[in-house]
């Protein structure tokens, strides 16, 4: 079997990074989804030299919930995504370490958005500075044992998709599983 990519046969801009593609199918049918052009983002799991992972949590307006997270965010334009990773963990949390990993690249939902993350270990990280968040950011570090954010994860605490994934990277990179 053969799968064959759609044609586009138009793309219009409704915002910025927002466009909607006008999509002949294989089958002649026409299609209009929606695409979201992010840039890369970045996701790390850090873990302190006593073995405790940094959590974040932050309100998130698409569930209108302040939710458990893993630090990470946007690379800039001409950045590289690990200077990305360790300005973010550094921004977001005040830590920092001698010792990021990538753990792996995935897109993040390629059904509508064209950008790929890319997810870090960090080991050994320690508190080096104070937070210095963005003005739209407020964001709360804690510190849990690894067996404590795996609890979070079955129970539904931990709930987000890419943050799940980026903890499944650095456990397989730990050799925890697989």
């Amino acid at each position: 079997m053969t799968i064959h990519s759609w044609k586009v046969l138009n793309s219009e801009y409704i915002r910025k990074g927002v466009r909607v593609d006008t999509c002949q199918l294989f089958g002649g049918q026409i299609l209009e989804p929606l695409v979201l052009e992010y840039g890369t983002w970045v996701f790390l799991l850090g873990i302190t030299r006593e073995q405790q992972v940094i959590l974040i949590r932050q309100y998130r307006h698409g569930q209108q919930q302040v939710l458990w997270e893993f630090p990470g965010g946007m690379v800039d334009p001409g950045e590289d995504p690990l200077e990305a990773a360790r300005r973010e963990f550094l921004e977001e949390t005040g830590y920092s370490s001698d010792r990021f990993i990538e753990t792996g690249k995935l897109f993040p939902n390629p059904g509508n958005q064209n950008n790929m993350m890319v997810t870090y270990l960090a080991l050994d990280v320690e508190k080096v500075a104070d937070q210095s968040l963005d003005e739209t950011e407020e964001i709360e570090v804690y510190l849990k044992p690894l067996n404590e954010v795996l609890e979070m994860v079955r129970s539904g605490e931990l709930i987000q998709a890419l943050h799940v994934a980026n903890l499944f990277m650095a456990l397989m990179h730990l050799g925890r599983i697989g």
